[in-house]
């Protein structure tokens, strides 16, 4: 297959599922061009016969595949979606009459329906300073949204709060124990020392607009509009938080514990291994700082592992290959799954830092014992119509916290000598 048929845009046919198939076979396709190409670029550099146009193809293919596997999730992530509509046929009275206040509030403004209904269910904050909840299945379908696109959250510990700050013991010391006889004394053991996790949750908003005749079209599902307005917004703001936020009104995210090196690790840090090289992977055995970080893991682990790296740092691994010239990246092998590295699924993230002399560009671990996302309940929305005439702005907000709960869970890799 020529490379001008690979990187031409996928076909739309009519149907999630069916589009997906056809882009998934494409991708398939897709690979194998990718590695006859580099496989020739392999030799020729062994040849010392560099090609730049050999160079120019592998990169292409790589783009493509890359390209490739985005269009599959997307269409994965709609065919999921359940029309709101489904669940308000089997919404409870309450439920319906808050959903009709909260349209006539979004439509027109109208919000004493809405306060009245807060104020019988005795919602403090809930005022028009502060924005009104949203229906839950609106707060259902934002979740549903958010996990299915939001990198971190989709592999992460997720748990929900009616508080403002989630705190989890957990045990530093053990109590102690030991083997005896039927009839031998049984000494008392030492008391567990325990200690806390604390996770606050932070306010994170989204601030979608729309016109009056938008507003006024009855056939506008406000629904899953505003559900569609602020996903994107929510996890753009989420990825980055989970991976690199300092804890000041946002997540703690992995990348801002301290680092050791594994030999010497300990509760409250992150272990690493080191590469051996600076800015890359040792030219004679490339996979070794891979096999190691995964086995730095242990086992109760590393069967949940997962690797977390930008398309950057995937583009560079996919040309790897084992020591009977096998790749150690491989395409999904179903339509709606994930490609692999080593056998382990492989989670794209854009905030994770490019490979670079010191960087730490690829995480692994079992993020749902090592990472928690908190979501307290509640979102709220607060119309504008007056800072940005003629457009209506919904000031849409929820609170969210997160950090590392298991420091054993997660290891890095760190591109260094």
């Amino acid at each position: 297959m020529d490379i001008d048929t690979l990187t031409r845009a996928p076909e739309t046919k009519a149907g999630a599922l069916a589009d997906a198939a056809v882009t998934h076979d494409e991708m398939l396709r897709a690979f194998e061009a990718f590695k006859e190409a580099n496989d020739e670029r392999i030799a020729a550099a062994e040849r010392k016969r560099a090609d730049p146009l050999l160079e120019e193809k592998v990169a292409r293919i790589g783009a493509t595949l890359d390209a490739q596997a985005r269009r599959i999730d997307e269409m994965a992530l709609k065919g999921a979606r359940p029309p709101l509509s489904r669940e308000r046929e089997q919404a409870s009275a309450a439920a319906r009459e808050h959903k009709a206040a909260f349209e006539s509030y979004v439509r027109a403004g109208e919000s004493a329906g809405l306060r009245e209904l807060e104020t019988k269910a005795m919602s403090v904050g809930s005022n028009p300073d502060g924005g009104y909840l949203v229906p839950e299945e609106i707060e259902r379908e934002i979740g549903r949204r958010l996990t299915s696109i939001s990198p971190i959250r989709s592999i992460a510990g997720v748990r929900e709060m009616s508080g403002s700050v989630y705190k989890k013991p957990f045990m530093t010391t053990g109590p102690a124990t030991g083997w005896v006889g039927e009839t031998a004394a049984r000494p008392q053991t030492n008391s567990p020392v325990l200690d806390e996790l604390s996770f606050p949750a932070m306010e994170i908003y989204a601030m979608p607009a729309a016109t009056p005749s938008l507003l006024e079209d009855s056939a506008i599902n406000l629904d899953e509009w505003i559900a569609a307005e602020v996903e994107q917004a929510f996890a753009e703001q989420e990825g980055a938080a989970f991976v690199n936020g300092d804890g000041t009104n946002k997540p703690k995210g992995f990348l801002q514990y301290t680092k050791v090196a594994e030999a010497s690790w300990s509760w409250t840090n992150i272990g690493f291994v080191k590469t051996g090289v600076n800015g890359g992977f040792p030219t004679a055995a490339p996979i070794d700082p891979l096999v190691d970080l995964v086995y730095a893991l242990k086992a109760g682990y590393r069967q949940n592992g997962h690797f977390v790296m930008n398309r950057r740092t995937q583009s560079a691994i996919r040309k790897l290959k084992d020591e009977d010239g096998q790749y150690l990246w491989q395409p999904a092998t179903q339509v709606g799954g994930r490609a692999t590295l080593m056998t382990f699924p492989v989670v794209e993230a854009e905030d994770m830092p490019d490979i670079a002399t010191d960087s730490y560009s690829v995480a692994f671990g079992d993020f749902r014992r090592g990472y928690i996302v908190v979501d307290r309940q509640g979102v709220r929305v607060l119309r504008d119509p007056y800072s940005a005439k003629p457009y209506v702005l919904f000031y849409t907000t929820k609170r969210v916290g997160g950090g590392v709960q298991d420091f054993d869970a997660i290891k890095l890799l760190r591109f260094a000598a």
